[in-house]
């Protein structure tokens, strides 16, 4: 394939058309008539020799072909974005750039206020956006981090990537605070008796203590798997079910959140939080920025955190 060839302004039309699966929104987006798109529209099925967009009823269909294209599309415009855009100094005072991370609402809570306000501070003009950090994209996650500048997670994920490590916590059970199977100790027969909520449940998305539970031989039984660590709390509260919680995030819970955060009954393995990132950006001077201002709000976050009990 001749790439001198290709209108790269045809990946533009594409992105939009398989992202709005309409002409008529697709041309808002861009800004552009419908019959201009329309043509564009008939320039993409030719060169890829596919419909795309099949009309049922009153909308239009993704053929098996756009399904597959739709990330790969996004993921090549928002590489040519990134050439098209890169300065060989960064002024953050100036930038619009959109800073993106993948991360859990845990890490949000812990340390998403100082970033955004580090940003607002130092780079007002540029956007902050948070993504959740799923299963899917951390199985893909060298493909993720062409397009997305860091993810946030654990060791023990992902290997063969940039990273820097954040920070350490320690996990804690948390139970309901009216339990009353469960007195001021956790065994582990509460471990394999009591029923389970459990985050990211899965052969690649558990967490580590989960993990370490598994290896000493408790199997937990799961009740209820949420992929969201701010809503174990509710989904704990007036129940008997017992759950993993990181400390600085049951640190944050107010008193009356009903629920009670104790030692598990095994030396558990720290979590310890890095962020993660595509090689090919190690000297790019805008990403080093973001990192550094990563770096900086935990600094910040850990200070103005309630002392870890012990």
């Amino acid at each position: 394939m001749n790439l001198a060839s290709l209108d790269l302004n045809l990946l533009v039309a594409l992105d939009a058309l398989l992202q709005q699966r309409s002409v008529t929104r697709a041309a808002a987006q861009m800004g552009l008539s419908q019959p201009a798109l329309s043509a564009a529209l008939a320039r993409l099925r030719r060169h890829f020799d596919d419909e795309l967009l099949t009309r049922a009823g009153n909308e239009y269909r993704l053929t098996p072909l756009a399904v597959r294209l739709k990330e790969r599309t996004r993921l090549a415009l928002s590489g040519v974005e990134r050439v098209f855009t890169a300065q060989p100094e960064f002024d953050p005072a100036s930038s619009t750039r959109e800073f993106s991370l993948l991360v859990s609402d845990y890490m949000v809570a812990v340390i998403g206020g100082a970033i955004a306000r580090l940003l607002a501070s130092e780079a007002p003009h540029s956007r902050l956006r948070f993504l959740a950090n799923t299963p899917e994209r951390v199985e893909a996650a060298p493909q993720t981090l062409l397009s997305t500048d860091l993810m946030v997670l654990p060791h023990g994920f992902v290997t063969d990537l940039s990273h820097q490590d954040l920070h350490q916590d320690d996990w804690v059970c948390v139970v309901s605070a009216d339990n009353a199977a469960v007195g001021d100790r956790l065994t582990v027969d509460h471990l394999e008796t009591l029923p389970w909520l459990v985050t990211y449940h899965g052969p690649t998305a558990s967490t580590t203590a989960g993990r370490q539970m598994r290896m000493l031989g408790i199997e937990p039984r799961v009740q209820v798997v949420t992929e969201s660590f701010l809503t174990v709390p509710r989904l704990i509260a007036g129940t008997d079910r017992i759950a993993l919680l990181q400390r600085r995030l049951a640190d944050l819970l107010p008193p009356d959140s009903s629920v009670r955060a104790l030692a598990p009954p095994f030396e558990a393995a720290p979590l310890i939080e890095a962020m993660w990132w595509h090689p090919m950006y190690d000297a790019d001077p805008e990403h080093e920025y973001l990192r550094d201002v990563v770096v900086r709000a935990v600094g910040i976050s850990l200070v103005d955190s309630p002392p870890q009990q012990k």
